[in-house]
């Protein structure tokens, strides 16, 4: 069953020239579910995995189903003022600007090893964040982890370029 066939393309979407893929379609796919998260669930299987943290807001989708699959815990990496409790953050650049994500300052500790999680992997620059955010605490990146990859956005390499590796379950060439 190609995960790849159940990712719908919404055409010029959030602006003209983006092929914007969307995992909605394979989330409300019970067998796309199931077989991504157990892909990924094969893929780390016997890896010395403490925690998976994932991206806003699909991030926590396949990062939680996964962390229950693997019998960890899961970390939320959100936007900023989003969470509760104390918190620590990142600031990234974007094309036009800055972000910031946040993790609580307790969800993750020293030595411990992380597999970052998210849906997609364009540019790179937030799952770059989120590395830095996670090294910061003490934790250490076990590998990071994408439903689907767009290769030709560099962000792959980018991740790649700083020492960590890249996984994704199906890539779309050209977006």
């Amino acid at each position: 069953m190609p995960i790849k066939s159940r990712i719908r393309t919404v055409p010029h979407y959030p602006k003209p020239g983006v092929m914007f893929r969307d995992i909605t379609t394979l989330l409300k796919d019970p067998v796309g579910l199931q077989v991504t998260i157990s892909e990924l669930a094969k893929r780390y299987a016997g890896v010395k995995i403490d925690r998976v943290a994932g991206i806003e807001a699909r991030g926590f989708i396949v990062g939680a189903a996964l962390a229950f699959q693997l019998g960890v815990g899961f970390v939320p990496i959100r936007k900023k003022g989003k969470l509760p409790a104390q918190t620590v953050g990142h600031d990234y650049e974007l094309e036009y600007g800055t972000d910031r994500i946040e993790m609580h300052v307790d969800a993750v500790s020293q030595g411990e090893r992380v597999l970052l999680v998210d849906d997609l992997i364009a540019t790179g620059g937030t799952a770059e964040a989120a590395c830095k955010l996670i090294a910061s605490m003490g934790g250490q990146i076990e590998e990071c982890c994408f439903v689907i990859d767009l290769p030709d956005l560099g962000g792959r390499a980018r991740l790649e370029k700083y020492g960590h590796k890249v996984f994704s379950l199906c890539e779309f060439e050209g977006d």
